[in-house]
C-alpha cells in the first residue's frame, strides 16, 4: 500500500503533497512582497532615517503572475507565461529555446527552458540539465548578493525547482540541501516540505520532529495539511494505523479549509486516508474516501483515486464496476500534466495489467508489465521505491507471460497435427519471458525483511499488490522458504488484524506440496476468517480446494468449489495452468463431435464422467455451454447457423470463442483502448473520443 506526499513547493502527499513549483504558489508571492521590501530597504539606507515601513505606501504590482511570482519585467519571460497559460505549448517551447539562443548566459532563460521542459513535457532530466546551469549563473550566498545582480527571482526559483526535481528522481539528500539554501538566503520559511524527503530517507523521527514542529509554529492551512500528510505516513510506517488514520483524517480537513477559499481539493490525503483505513482492514470506508476524492479531477495531483478503486472493485469480484473505473482512470490520466504523469505512470500500468489478466488480454498485461520495468518511475512522491515498483512489476509480467502460454496451448488444441508443430515451438518463448520475469521477482523478494513486510495484509508504504496476488509468492520463492517467513511474520504480528491472510498463505503452501488433505483443511479456516470483501483470493482458494477434493475422490464437494471459483473469478483455472473435469454431451451431430474433439485436447479440460456438464450442439444454435452440478449455466458461447454449420472452421472459431468466455469476463476492450493504457499518443486522446468525454463529463457532474 502506497502512500503520496503533497505536490507543494516542495512535494506532493502520502503521494507526497502538491510539488516545488507549487511550494513556491505560497511563497512566490511572498517573493515579489520580498522585492519590494529589498528595495525598500535600498531606499532607507540612501534618504531619512527616520522613514519606515508603516509610512510607505506599497504600489501593486502592474505585472501578471509569471513562474508564480509577480515581480517578474522580463518582456521575454511574461510573453512564455502567457503562452502556457494559453496552453500555447509549442509556441512555449520555441520560445524559450529563442530566449535561450540569442542569451546562453541569462539565468532567467535556463529557468524558463527548464519550466517548459518540468510542467509541459515531464522531461525531469533535462529539465535538471537547464536548472543546474541557472545555478551556476546565480550561485549567490545570500541575499544582498541576489538583489545586486538583477537575477534575485530566478535565484528563489531555480533554488526551489532544484529541490523539488531532485525529489522526484530520488535524489532526497539534494533536495533538502536546496531547501536548507532557500532558508539560509531568503529566510523562506520551509519546514513543512522537509518532511516528505525525510520520509524517502526512511527518517521517521526526523520527520515526525519535523511535522510537529509546524503543528506548533504554523497557522497555514497548506503548511498544516503538509505537516499532517507527513505524519499519517510516518505513524504507518511505525505500524500505529489508527494514530495514522487521525493524522490523515487531519490533513483533510486543513485541505477542506483550503478549498472553501480556492475550491481546490489535493486528492493526496483522501487517498492517503483510504490507504491508511485499508491497512487497518476497513475495506468499506477505504472506498468511502476513494469515492470522495473521486469527485474532484484534479490533474495536479499525483494521487489517482480510479486507480485504487479499481484495486478495490476488483478484489471483490464488482467486475462492471472495475470496468467503469478503467475508463474514469483514463479520463483521469489523460487530464493530468504531463509531470504528474510520469510521476505515476507506473502505477496506471500495473492497475491497468491486473484487470487486463483477469479479463484475458493476457498479452496486453505483458507489455504493460514490460513497460512498467523498462521506463524510469519519478517516484520521489510516493512512499514506495524503484525496487519495490519493479518486483510487482516482474511478478505481474511472470504471470501475463504463463496465462498467454496457456492462452496459446489452447488455441494449439484448435490447430491440425502439422499447424502443431510450429506452435509448440514458438509458444515455449512466452514460457522463458515467464520464467526470466521469475526470477528477477525472485531476486527483488529475496530480503527476509521485504519478504516479512510484504506478508503483511496492504503492506505499509509498500506498492499496493493485491491480496490475490501475493500468493504466487509461495510458487516464486518456494514453500519452504515461504513456511519459514510465514510463521515469522506471524509471530510479530503481520495478521493479527485478521488470521484468514495467514491460514490463505498456508492453504496455497499445502497446495503447492500436494499436501490434499490440509488444503481442504486450511483453506477452510481462509475462507471463514477473511473480509468478505476478498473475493478474487476466495476464489484462489476455492480452485486449490476443488483441485485438492477432486485428487480425494471428493466428487461433489470438488465440483462445488470448482463452481465457486468460476463465479467468483473466471480467469482462476486459466492462470493456475489447472483442468476442469468435465462430462461432455452433445446432439449427436459431425459439428458437436468435431468441437468436443477440440475441447478434449484442450489443456483447460479433463474429460471424466463424474464432472461438470460441457454440453455442445448445432441446432438451434451452434453452442457448447459449461453447467452447475445443479444445472446453473456457467458459460454458454453461440455461433449463428449456417451453411456452413458442421465444418471445422466454425468448430474451432465456438471452441476459441468459448475459451475467451469461460476464462475472461467477457469484455470487449478495444484496441484503441489498449494502446490508450500504454500511454500512446498516437491514438485517439481523450478530448476527441466521444466515449471518454462522455465519462469526463459524468465525472465533473458528480
Amino acid at each position: 500500500m502506497v502512500l503520496h506526499g503533497t505536490s507543494e513547493i516542495a512535494r506532493k502527499p502520502l503521494a507526497g503533497s502538491r510539488g516545488l513549483d507549487k511550494v513556491l504558489r505560497g511563497a512566490r508571492f511572498m517573493l515579489g512582497l520580498l522585492l519590494l521590501i529589498s528595495a525598500v530597504a535600498t531606499a532607507q539606507d540612501i534618504g531619512s532615517g527616520d522613514s519606515g515601513l508603516d509610512d510607505l505606501a506599497i504600489p501593486q504590482s502592474q505585472y501578471p503572475l509569471c513562474f508564480g511570482l509577480s515581480g517578474i519585467t522580463e518582456p521575454k519571460a511574461l510573453e512564455i507565461c502567457d503562452a502556457l497559460r494559453l496552453n500555447q505549448n509549442v509556441r512555449a517551447r520555441e520560445l524559450s529555446e529563442q530566449w535561450l539562443r540569442e542569451n546562453p548566459d541569462s539565468a532567467a532563460a535556463q529557468f524558463a527552458l527548464s519550466e517548459v521542459l518540468f510542467s509541459v513535457e515531464g522531461n525531469l532530466p533535462r529539465a535538471l540539465y537547464h536548472l543546474k546551469r541557472a545555478e551556476q549563473l546565480t550561485n549567490y550566498s545570500n541575499i544582498g548578493r541576489a538583489l545586486e545582480s538583477g537575477n534575485l527571482e530566478w535565484h528563489y526559483l531555480t533554488l526551489s525547482q532544484l529541490s523539488y526535481v531532485h525529489q522526484l528522481m530520488g535524489n532526497q539528500v539534494a533536495a533538502l540541501e536546496y531547501l536548507d539554501k532557500i532558508n539560509t538566503i531568503y529566510s523562506q520559511e520551509i519546514e513543512s516540505f522537509r518532511g516528505w524527503p525525510l520520509i524517502k530517507m526512511k527518517q521517521f523521527d526526523a520527520a515526525r520532529t519535523s511535522a510537529n514542529q509546524v503543528l506548533e509554529n504554523s497557522n497555514d492551512s497548506r503548511e498544516r495539511a503538509r505537516a499532517w500528510n507527513t505524519l499519517c505516513a510516518v505513524e504507518l510506517a511505525s505500524l500505529r494505523p489508527k494514530e495514522s488514520l487521525e493524522a490523515c483524517n487531519r490533513a483533510i480537513d486543513e485541505d477542506e479549509a483550503i478549498a472553501e477559499n480556492s475550491a481546490s481539493h489535493d486528492t493526496v490525503y483522501l487517498v492517503n486516508a483510504s490507504e491508511v483505513a485499508l491497512s487497518l482492514l476497513q475495506i468499506e470506508e477505504a472506498e468511502e474516501y476513494l469515492d470522495q476524492a473521486a469527485r474532484y479531477l484534479n490533474p495536479q495531483s499525483v494521487a489517482d483515486p480510479w486507480i485504487y478503486k479499481l484495486y478495490l472493485t476488483m478484489n471483490q469480484s464488482r467486475f462492471d464496476e472495475a470496468r467503469n473505473a478503467l475508463d474514469r482512470m483514463l479520463v483521469w490520466r489523460e487530464s493530468q500534466i504531463p509531470v504528474v504523469g510520469v510521476m505515476n505512470r507506473a502505477e496506471h500500468f500495473m492497475v491497468s495489467a491486473s484487470f487486463l489478466l483477469v479479463a484475458g488480454y493476457a498479452e496486453d498485461a505483458a507489455r504493460l508489465t514490460e513497460s512498467a520495468l523498462n521506463q524510469p518511475d519519478r517516484n520521489g512522491s510516493y512512499s514506495a521505491d524503484d525496487a519495490q515498483k519493479d518486483s510487482i512489476a516482474a511478478l505481474l509480467n511472470m504471470m501475463a507471460n504463463n496465462t498467454l502460454y496457456q492462452m496459446e496451448q489452447e488455441r494449439i488444441a484448435t490447430l491440425d497435427f502439422p499447424e502443431t508443430l510450429a506452435a509448440r515451438i514458438g509458444v515455449q518463448g512466452r514460457r522463458i519471458d515467464a520464467w526470466r520475469a521469475g526470477r528477477r521477482a525472485a531476486a527483488l523478494f529475496a530480503d527476509e525483511e521485504i519478504l516479512q513486510n510484504r506478508l503483511r495484509p496492504y503492506a505499509p508504504l509498500d506498492v499496493h499488490i493485491p491480496e490475490w496476488i501475493e500468493p504466487e509468492l509461495v510458487s516464486l520463492m518456494g514453500p519452504g522458504i515461504m513456511s519459514s517467513v510465514l510463521e515469522s511474520a506471524r509471530e510479530r504480528g503481520a495478521f493479527s488484524l485478521n488470521d484468514g491472510y495467514y491460514f490463505a498463505y498456508r492453504t496455497e503452501i499445502a497446495a503447492v506440496e500436494a499436501r490434499h488433505r490440509q488444503t481442504l483443511e486450511l483453506g477452510e479456516q481462509a475462507l471463514r476468517l477473511l473480509p468478505f470483501q476478498e473475493k478474487l483470493l476466495q476464489a484462489r482458494l476455492h480452485a486449490r480446494m476443488g483441485e485438492a477434493a477432486w485428487k480425494m475422490a471428493q466428487t461433489d464437494a470438488a465440483l462445488v468449489h470448482f463452481t465457486t471459483a468460476l463465479q467468483l473469478d473466471p480467469s482462476i483455472v486459466r492462470r493456475l495452468g489447472k483442468s476442469l473435469p468435465v462430462r461432455f454431451t452433445n446432439d449427436g451431430s459431425e459439428f458437436a463431435d468435431q468441437t468436443i474433439s477440440f475441447l478434449q485436447r484442450s489443456p483447460r479440460f479433463e474429460s471424466h464422467d463424474a464432472g461438470l456438464t460441457l454440453e455442445v450442439s448445432a441446432a438451434p444454435a451452434l453452442s457448447a455451454c459449461l453447467y452447475s452440478p445443479g444445472g446453473e449455466i456457467l458459460s454458454c458461447q453461440r455461433l449463428a447457423a449456417d451453411d456452413f454449420a458442421a465444418s471445422e472452421d466454425n468448430a474451432r472459431e465456438l471452441v476459441r470463442n468459448f475459451h475467451n468466455q469461460t476464462f475472461g469476463l467477457g469484455y470487449d476492450i478495444s484496441q484503441s483502448q489498449r494502446m490508450m493504457l500504454m500511454g500512446s499518443s498516437v491514438i485517439l486522446s481523450s478530448q476527441r473520443n466521444e466515449n471518454l468525454q462522455r465519462t469526463r463529463e459524468a465525472i465533473q457532474g458528480n
